[in-house]
């Protein structure tokens, strides 16, 4: 979902007397909860809305989990792009790279689909492919990585 539209809909939440909004798209899914009286003590009238949550929960597991992870040694393959990525050309084809293959620079390694425009992603440096980071059909984001050549 759109950033500029989850901020919309935060602010609509929390302007209104809805305590929760649930919506869900091709895309994703988005729960909206503003904080109960109950959770807090009850503040002094303020001309503010209320605090909204939105799913803090989502940065914190990012981050646990980015700490958690340790970095990918060798040379990674960052993703130049937002979509979906493929490990193959079509369903039901051989993938064009497995662990333990030998890649050139310039050798296509996966797709990465966006706005259903197919794009293929070479390898920018000669090696052995040693760690595959990403699932077949997983969205990816731009620089997410992808692959560890060494």
């Amino acid at each position: 979902m759109d950033l500029r539209k989850l901020k919309t809909l935060i602010d609509l939440v929390s302007e209104s007397n809805i305590s929760e909004l649930e919506i869900a798209e091709a895309d994703g899914k988005v729960r909206i909860v503003k904080a109960s009286a109950q959770a807090a003590p009850a503040p002094a009238p303020t001309a503010h809305a209320a605090p909204v949550t939105v799913a803090g929960t989502l940065e914190r597991t990012a981050a646990e989990t980015a700490a958690a992870t340790p970095a990918p040694t060798g040379n990674v393959v960052k993703s130049p792009m937002v979509g979906t990525f493929y490990r193959s050309a079509s369903p039901g084809s051989e993938p064009f790279i497995e662990i333990g293959s030998t890649v050139k620079v310039g050798d296509p390694i996966c797709i990465i689909e966006a706005m259903k425009i197919m794009n293929e992603i070479e390898a920018d440096a000669a090696g052995t492919i040693r760690e595959i980071l990403c699932e077949n059909g997983q969205a990816v984001e731009f620089g997410q990585p992808l692959f560890v050549i060494e």
